[in-house]
């Protein structure tokens, strides 16, 4: 691994071990965990290493460099500091938020790799989690898989500021190859659930628009904040108690007082709310049609997610838009949709693998007739369900 290789080069040495989180696809429940919904998801076999040094640092210190960002990084285990606005806000945080539940004293050096461009794959939890692993081992702290959950969303939520749920970290814990994560948000309960021996083959294709994007400079939070908005007036109309605005979630108010107020709402907060609560019941739908064997209705349901993400959540950039709607036309695709928030980044897919070549070239052909501008920055990857970091370091029995 590249990573590897840098730390050679900027220390003189080898790396002592490679700490690994992988990335994430959902392919239904897309900007539903935040108001505790439910989701699916896999972990995949790319994701984020981290390569870290042989000895702990006695005084504290975290150096590292990323092979993706130019300017490296130093900040002490005891005061991170305040976020910059650069590629290290997320691991500062991670910093921020293990110091919180564990007293740190040892510091790493390191250098990070990420095996695919940022966007929308979640590579913020994942660069978190790989992070985690190794300065809690440089410091003789073994993290249970609820632990490395809480805090890195602690990171993401109270330090970097995305007002996002816990989807991301599941799917990246907990996940094991060839099963579908099926996680209820409200509780944190969740199922892995086998592919039936009904199921035909299948493989996850990842497309890139060739925009890569941060959720902090997107409108994610602003959706979010819309919803929650809509929730908390749908409270206020049915006459229920509806008490401080951010603890407000769209699962406290059932799809019935939707339905009977929804016409009250403002156009934008009704469009978030429609998106919330159908695509809750597609999460529901999507399990039962897995457990079948289903992977036609599966993916239909996937299509229709992305759909919603487009016209009732209002996201995606034109080119992701592009994206999605030539997945719809092609056949040997079974379901897709814009990967995570769907402000630029990757759309997702669950392919036949026996049409993969034709999948591929069709695809790149009609996107990049559409954008040739694209041409050397657009790319696609086939991939297959991997183990979540929980069930490769053997610590699923500790959740």
């Amino acid at each position: 691994m590249r990573c590897e290789q840098l730390f050679n080069e900027i220390y003189g040495k080898d790396a002592a071990g490679i700490a690994f989180a992988p990335y994430r696809v959902c392919p239904i429940g897309a900007q539903s965990d935040h108001n505790l919904g439910k989701i699916t998801g896999f972990a995949i076999d790319k994701g984020i290493h981290v390569a870290y040094g042989p000895n702990p640092r006695d005084d504290g210190v975290v150096e590292l460099q990323s092979l993706q960002f130019a300017k490296p990084v130093k900040w002490s285990v005891n005061d991170p500091g305040e976020r910059k606005g650069d590629w290290a806000d997320y691991l500062r945080g991670a910093t921020w938020a293990l110091n919180r539940a564990y007293e740190l004293s040892k510091g790493i050096c390191g250098a990070v790799e990420g095996s695919l461009p940022i966007g929308g794959l979640s590579s913020s939890a994942a660069v978190i989690l790989a992070y985690l692993e190794a300065l809690s081992k440089a410091n003789n702290i073994t993290l249970t898989p609820r632990e490395f959950i809480d805090i890195a969303y602690d990171a993401e939520k109270n330090y970097v500021g995305i007002n996002l749920g816990k989807l991301d970290q599941n799917c990246e814990v907990l996940s094991v190859k060839d099963n579908l994560l099926y996680l209820d948000c409200a509780d944190g309960s969740y199922e892995l659930i086998p592919e039936s021996p009904k199921m035909k083959p299948f493989k996850i294709a990842l497309f890139f628009s060739g925009l890569e994007r941060c959720l902090t400079g997107s409108k994610y939070n602003q959706r979010v904040d819309e919803l929650r908005a809509g929730v908390y007036a749908l409270k206020a109309l049915s006459g229920a108690e509806y008490g401080k605005f951010s603890e407000t979630n769209a699962r406290d108010v059932s799809f019935e007082v939707y339905e009977k107020y929804k016409d009250r709402l403002p156009a934008p907060w009704a469009k978030r709310c429609e998106h919330w609560y159908t695509e809750f019941r597609r999460v529901e739908a999507g399990v039962e049609a897995w457990r079948r064997g289903d992977i036609e209705e599966f993916g239909r349901l996937s299509f229709e997610s992305g759909r919603s993400s487009i016209h009732n959540w209002e996201s995606g950039a034109p080119e992701q838009i592009k994206l999605y709607e030539i997945m719809r036309e092609t056949d040997g695709i079974y379901g897709g949709r814009f990967s995570g928030a769907g402000f630029k980044g990757f759309c997702i897919a669950l392919i036949d693998p026996a049409k993969a070549g034709f999948v591929q070239e069709r695809v790149e052909r009609e996107y990049l007739k559409a954008f040739p501008e694209m041409k050397g920055k657009y790319g696609f990857w086939l991939c297959e369900s991997a183990n979540g970091i929980a069930a490769d370091d053997g610590l699923r029995n500790e959740l």
